[in-house]
């Protein structure tokens, strides 16, 4: 490695590829600052960012003219933030404390900067997934042809479970997308950022990662279950699995870990060079038919997580700013153009 490289990699600078065009903008001493706005922004980003705000009105306007706004967001709050939730939560750190996959101190930074994206998972992404779940429903409603008539005579407890495979299904194939749709990496790149993985990872994610999630995964309940809710509490212990899989723990789940989502199987997911493998939000089976599944043993060492190069500014880089700073980049990141 050349001086100049070690100097340019030292500053948290991407070195060119070779046979890269030098910027023009750049090389006239101009540099990024001497672009406009709309130059300097990702229309990809903006693009994804402007179908949210569709779904977000969508869903807005039909409350206010049903008068149901206050109690669609108070549901969302019930299911979302769920006392079972909480509890999840503070039991899965004290186990954390006890049986690390990677010992860390309690305030490692890693854990101080995912707790902010957990005060902003409460403040701002439970409303904002309450609502992109009624305004997908509506949009993915108006096409009544998804329907399917036969399923109004199934049983409870058989149509139930089938429509939560289902939408896991979905939510497998929209995370797939985040990984292979170079626009929708831009924004789950941010939750693969980082490097000392915990419980509170699973909130470290950008507002609008769930746009496209949500939107999928309407689809199978609108499609098994137009006519039926969904008991809140369902909602709750899907959410609870995957938010337990983000844990710093070496948890398999034995047996059961062939079927649901473990600390341990997902953990591998979050390595840097494996991300195309245990893509499964809360169960393994959709892996497991297309090949993607690698089950880890409990005797396996805790391999590291994040991203090579740090594409996304991360807190662990000697060179992070204070955490809401940060907090504030890493939100930004998406909409600028890569150079």
């Amino acid at each position: 490695m050349s001086a100049e490289q070690i100097r340019v990699r030292a500053a948290g600078r991407r070195l060119p590829r070779p046979g890269s065009q030098p910027n023009p903008a750049a090389a006239d001493g101009r540099g990024a600052a001497g672009l406009r706005w709309w130059q300097r922004a990702c229309p990809s980003s903006v693009a994804l960012a402007a179908v949210t705000g569709v779904v977000l009105w969508v869903a807005v306007t039909g409350l206010l003219r049903q008068g149901r706004i206050e109690t669609a967001l108070s549901a969302g709050r019930a299911e979302l933030a769920a006392p079972l939730l909480v509890a999840l939560v503070v039991a899965t750190g004290m186990c954390e404390r006890i049986w690390p996959a990677e010992r860390r101190p309690v305030l490692a930074r890693g854990h101080v900067q995912d707790a902010c994206f957990l005060a902003l998972h409460a403040i701002v992404v439970i409303p904002l997934m309450t609502l992109l779940s009624v305004g997908a429903a509506a949009l993915v409603g108006h096409a009544r042809w998804i329907e399917l008539r036969a399923t109004e005579h199934w049983p409870g407890w058989l149509l139930i479970p089938v429509t939560l495979v289902a939408m896991d299904g979905a939510n497998w194939l929209a995370h797939y997308a985040d990984h292979r749709l170079g626009p929708l990496w831009r924004f789950h790149a941010l939750h693969h950022s980082q490097e000392e993985l915990s419980v509170l990872t699973s909130f470290r994610a950008h507002p609008l990662m769930h746009t496209t999630g949500f939107l999928l995964a309407t689809v199978p309940v609108v499609a098994l279950m137009p006519a039926r809710p969904i008991a809140p509490v369902l909602i709750t212990i899907y959410v609870c699995i995957g938010t337990l899989q983000h844990a710093n723990l070496r948890w398999t789940f034995g047996p059961v870990g062939r079927v649901i989502v473990s600390p341990a199987y997902h953990r591998l997911h979050h390595a840097p060079d494996i991300q195309d493998v245990n893509l499964g939000v809360v169960l393994t089976i959709w892996d497991v038919l297309v090949g993607r599944a690698r089950f880890p043993c409990r005797s396996d060492s805790a391999g590291r997580t994040g991203l090579d190069g740090r594409p996304v500014p991360v807190e662990q880089d000697d060179s992070a700013r204070s955490v809401l700073l940060l907090l504030a980049e890493q939100l930004i990141e998406p909409f600028q153009a890569q150079r």
